[in-house]
């Protein structure tokens, strides 16, 4: 194998070999941080974006490319407001991975707030060529609102602390394994740890209104945007917010069944009203005296009521006393079941 068989002696770029080799970068994030790298000193300020175009690295495969860069600390981005509402991107592309402290100090003083279109190139000067320094400015000044873009709170914030979560509450531990679990259909919807706690309040809402696991997954993995996710946590989140189904309604109260209406009861003798189960004519003391008649031949003899003395008397039990006298002695009680 033949190496550098005819040495270039200008218009080449020194590639590192932690960029090159490295495992976690696709082709396409290699070749465009080369490519930026070896941008001369004197190069206008482009946004990273165009660069890409220029390489034919567009759509999904740019975002997948800066993605990568971002995560691995090529590529550093702020936002900042100016004073006319419009939104300004700083970028800060690097041949060496940077934490974010590292890249705040390349950054420098940040820009002013009056429009970009009115001043010098909002980031600076570019950095030294030793830590691949090149900030380009992505102008979005034709599809600026009044409102900041969903998207993501830049690298070099701090996240906002999670809400608390109850030490017994498993419908947040089931909404945070969904939204985790979510990377692995779809790699653009990656969420860190803490994002996914931040989000599993409200997810947790849906679990709450009767929705399963499966559901919430299918409604986070739906209608997938044409433009591809720009942020994961962002584009949950209003979907989370906007796609809340609606509170379930209250179960009907139990109909009771209403009570059979009163009729007359058919048997000869007083009249009197009765309340049917079924369709019967005559009331359940009548149909009892009907079948005594039918049974005996005639009715039976209600028995004589006998004033309680007498029957006290009757069954009352005559003893002689020691001196000579009777006396009643009234039976013992029975015990009563």
């Amino acid at each position: 194998m033949l190496r550098h068989v005819i040495a270039p002696s200008r218009r080449f770029t020194k590639a590192s070999h932690d960029v090159v080799r490295h495992t976690r970068l696709s082709s396409d994030a290699k070749i465009l941080l080369l490519y930026v790298q070896g941008l001369p000193e004197d190069a206008p300020c482009r946004p990273l974006s165009e660069l890409a175009r220029k390489l034919g690295i567009k759509g999904r495969a740019y975002q997948k490319a800066k993605e990568q860069l971002v995560a691995h600390g090529y590529v550093h981005e702020w936002r900042t407001q100016g004073g006319r509402g419009r939104w300004i991107t700083e970028q800060l592309v690097a041949n060496t991975p940077l934490t974010n402290e590292q890249a705040e100090h390349l950054r420098g003083a940040p820009p002013a707030t009056s429009p970009p279109s009115t001043q010098i190139p909002t980031v600076g000067e570019p950095a030294t060529r030793s830590v691949g320094g090149y900030k380009p400015v992505e102008d979005h000044s034709d599809k600026t609102t009044p409102h900041p873009p969903s998207e993501a709170e830049p690298a070099a914030d701090p996240e906002p602390e999670p809400a608390p979560r109850p030490a017994d509450s498993h419908q947040l531990a089931c909404a945070e394994r969904v939204l985790l679990s979510l990377r692995h259909t779809r790699r653009e919807l990656h969420l860190g740890v803490r994002e996914a706690r931040a989000l599993a309040v409200e997810a947790v809402k849906w679990l709450e209104r009767g929705l399963s696991e499966s559901d919430l997954r299918q409604a986070l993995l739906a209608e997938r945007p044409e433009d591809g996710v720009r942020s994961a946590f962002g584009f949950l989140r209003y979907r989370l917010i906007q796609k809340l189904p609606a509170a379930p309604a209250p179960p009907p109260l139990p109909q009771l069944p209403s009570p059979a209406a009163l009729v007359v009861c058919s048997s000869p003798g007083e009249e009197h009203v009765f309340r049917p189960l079924g369709e019967e004519t005559e009331c359940a003391p009548c149909r009892q005296a009907t079948a005594r008649a039918t049974f005996y031949g005639a009715p039976a003899p209600e028995p004589d009521r006998v004033p309680w003395r007498e029957l006290f008397a009757k069954i009352g039990v005559t003893q002689s006393s020691p001196g000579g006298q009777s006396r009643t002695r009234a039976p013992e009680p029975k015990a009563v079941r």
